[in-house]
C-alpha cells in the first residue's frame, strides 16, 4: 500500500499569501505576533478585550473555504471542549463560519519540547520523568472522555515551568470513529506515527502510547525515534517497531520498547505505563511490572514480535539498526547571541522587531495584593486621601501602559531605533493627559459601586447591632473601598490599569529582597491602620474637609 504523509507546507511568503500583520484584529482579538505555523493554520499571540494573552489559530487563506479543513477545525473545538486537564490547553472561543475561521485557546508562555531540546539538549532523568508523568496525565484525561489525540509529538508539547501542556487536536477523533477514512493518506509527522496510522488501520488509545514513547525518545536523546533518511526507510522502521533507543536510560528502554510494539494489542495501557514509570523512578527494573505480552529484544538479531514466556529485561545496547542518514544535511550554524535577542516575547526570526516585553514577565500579584490592602486601610481611615491615592496610581499606571504599548507598536512597524527613547519622552505629555482622562472616566463606575457597597454594608451592620446606620464606621468604608478597587481593576478600562500596575510593581521590586521588604512594609501598614480603626484607637478623618460629607445617624430619617 502506498502511503503519503502530509507534513509542513511552504510558508505563506513562498505561496504568495498575505499574512496577518501585527496589531490587526482577528474577530475581537488584537494580534501581537506570530507563534508558529503548520500546514493548515497559523497560530498568533493575541490579546482579548480584557487584555489577557491568548493563542489564536487561524486557517490559512488557501484552505479557509475548504469544508474538510473547517470540519477538522470544528473537530478540534469539539475535542477540546470534552477534555478538562491542566495538561491540556483549553479552548475559549471559536468562529467556524467566518471568512477567516479561527479558534482561541489558552496561551502557554513556554517553548515547544522540540525547541527546548534543540536549544538546551536532551532532558536529564528528573526532567524526563516529569515530562513522562505529565504526558501520562494528559493522555489519561484525553482517553477518559473517549478521545484519541493521534498526533502526539515534540512539536505538539509545550513546556511550562518543566511541565508539559499538550496542544493541537486537529486530527484527534472520538474513539468510536477513529478509523482512517482516506486509505493511503495520513496526517502527521513521519517517525511519530504508529503503524496503524501509516497503514490505515483501527486507531485506539494504544496509538497515543506509541506517540508518548516516541516523544520521550526524542526528549532523552535529541534524535528522532526512528532515525533519519528517506521517508520509505523511516516508515519501514516504524512498521517493524525498530526504534533508536541508543542513549536512552537502560532502565527506561524496556518500557519504551514495549510501547513500540507494531501489534497495538501488546502495548501497555495507561495503568501499566504509570506503574512502570514509578518502578523506574524508584530504581526497580521496569520488566518486573511490564505485562507478559511485552516483546523481548535479541541483541544483533531481527526484532521478533512474539509473546515472552516471562518478563525478561532486554540486553543493552538498545537499537541495532543503521541509523545513519544517507543524505545528511549540514548542521545549522548558530549565530552568536545578541543582547536584544534575550528580550521576553521576542518575535521569532526577527530580533529587530521584538514582541511585547510585558508578556511572560512576573505578574507581581503578591505586591499588588499588599498594595490593595493598604489602599483599603487608608480609605477606611481617611476616605478622601484613599480616593486621591487610588486615582493617582490609576493615572500613573495607565500612563506607563500607554507609553510602553506605543513603543512596542512602533518597534513592530519600524524595528528598534536609537530615537525610541526620545520619541517616548516627546509623547509623554500626551500619554499623561490621556492617562488622566482614562483614570477619571474609568473611576465613575467603581465610585458608584463603592458608594453602594458602603450603604448596603452600613444597613446590614445596623440590622445586626441595632446601633443605627453608621456610614462613617470603618467596616462599611473598608467594604466600599474594596468593591470600588476590584471593579476598577477588573471592570471597563481594567486591562490598561493591570498592565501598567504590574510594570510599575516590577520596576520597583525587581530585586527579590526588595520585593519581600516592600510586601512586609505594606502588610504592616494595612494591618496597623485597620487594627487601630476597629479598636477605636484611630478616628476617621475626612481630609481635606473637617466635617463628614455623609449624613450622620441623627440626620437620617427614622421612618
Amino acid at each position: 500500500m502506498t502511503t503519503q504523509v502530509l507534513g509542513e507546507e511552504p510558508s505563506p511568503e513562498e505561496r504568495g499569501e498575505a499574512t496577518v500583520s501585527h496589531f490587526e484584529t482577528i474577530g475581537r482579538y488584537r494580534v501581537l505576533q506570530e507563534l508558529g505555523q503548520g500546514g493548515m493554520g497559523i497560530v498568533h499571540l493575541a490579546l482579548d478585550e480584557r487584555g489577557r494573552a491568548v493563542a489564536v489559530k487561524v486557517l490559512r487563506p488557501h484552505v479557509a473555504h475548504d469544508e474538510d479543513a473547517r470540519s477538522r477545525l470544528a473537530r478540534e473545538v469539539d475535542t477540546l471542549a470534552r477534555v478538562r486537564s491542566d495538561r491540556i490547553a483549553p479552548v475559549f472561543d471559536a468562529d467556524l463560519e467566518g471568512d477567516r475561521p479561527y479558534i482561541v485557546t489558552r496561551y502557554v508562555p513556554g517553548p515547544s519540547l522540540d525547541q527546548l531540546v534543540r536549544d538546551e539538549g536532551p532532558l536529564d532523568p528528573q526532567a524526563l520523568l516529569s515530562l513522562a508523568r505529565g504526558l501520562v496525565d494528559a493522555l489519561r484525561a484525553i482517553h477518559r472522555v473517549g478521545v484519541i489525540h493521534r498526533d502526539l509529538k515534540p512539536g505538539n508539547v509545550l513546556m511550562l515551568d518543566g511541565a508539559p501542556v499538550v496542544i493541537d487536536f486537529g486530527i484527534a477523533h472520538v474513539a468510536e470513529s477513529s478509523r482512517m477514512t482516506m486509505t493511503g493518506l495520513v496526517m502527521g509527522t513521519p517517525g511519530y506515527l504508529s503503524p496503524e496510522l501509516v497503514e490505515g488501520g483501527d486507531v485506539t488509545a494504544a496509538t497515543d502510547w506509541w506517540g508518548w514513547a516516541a516523544t520521550l525518545v526524542f526528549a532523552a536523546t535529541g534524535r528522532p525515534p526512528f532515525g533519519r533518511g528517506g521517508m520509505e526507510a523511516v516508515l519501514a522502521r516504524v512498521a517493524r517497531g525498530e526504534a533508536d533507543l541508543r542513549d536512552v536510560d537502560p532502565g527506561l528502554a524496556p518500557l519504551l520498547y514495549a510501547c513500540f510494539d507494531p501489534d497495538q494489542s501488546r502495548r501497555p495501557d495507561a495503568d501499566e505505563v504509570l506503574t512502570a514509570l514509578d518502578a523506574w523512578a524508584n530504581g526497580r527494573p521496569v520488566t518486573e511490572v511490564l505485562p507478559q505480552r511485552t516483546r523481548t529484544l535479541e541483541q544483533g538479531a531481527t526484532q521478533v514480535v512474539t509473546p515472552a514466556p516471562a518478563p525478561v529485561e532486554p540486553p543493552s545496547p538498545w537499537g541495532q539498526g543503521d541509523w545513519r542518514d544517507p543524505n545528511p544535511r549540514p548542521a545549522p550554524v548558530s549565530a552568536p547571541p545578541q543582547a536584544n535577542q534575550q528580550w521576553p516575547g521576542m518575535a521569532a526570526g526577527d530580533p529587530d522587531r521584538p514582541g511585547d516585553p510585558r508578556i511572560g514577565r512576573p505578574r507581581r500579584s503578591d505586591v499588588l495584593a499588599a498594595l490593595l490592602a493598604v489602599l483599603v486601610a487608608i480609605f477606611a481611615a481617611a476616605p478622601w486621601v484613599g480616593m486621591a491615592l487610588a486615582l493617582v496610581w490609576s493615572w500613573l499606571a495607565r500612563t506607563v501602559d500607554l507609553s510602553m504599548t506605543s513603543t512596542v507598536r512602533r518597534r513592530h512597524r519600524s524595528g528598534r531605533r536609537r530615537s525610541d527613547g526620545v520619541v517616548a519622552a516627546l509623547a509623554s505629555p500626551w500619554h499623561l493627559l490621556t492617562g488622566a482622562l482614562q483614570a477619571l472616566v474609568s473611576a465613575l463606575l467603581p465610585l458608584a459601586v463603592g458608594a453602594a457597597g458602603v450603604l448596603v454594608t452600613a444597613l446590614g451592620q445596623s440590622a445586626l447591632d441595632g446601633l443605627g446606620v453608621r456610614l462613617e464606621s470603618p467596616l462599611p468604608l473598608a467594604v466600599g473601598a474594596l468593591l470600588a478597587l476590584l471593579v476598577g481593576w477588573w471592570g471597563p478600562g481594567g486591562p490598561g490599569l493591570r498592565r501598567g500596575s504590574r510594570s510599575l510593581a516590577r520596576s520597583v521590586t525587581g530585586i527579590p529582597v526588595v520585593r519581600l521588604v516592600v510586601i512586609a512594609v505594606l502588610v504592616v501598614i494595612a494591618v496597623g491602620v485597620l487594627g487601630a480603626l476597629f479598636a477605636g484607637a484611630l478616628d476617621i478623618t475626612w481630609w481635606p474637609g473637617t466635617l463628614s460629607p455623609l449624613p450622620g445617624p441623627e440626620q437620617l430619617p427614622t421612618r
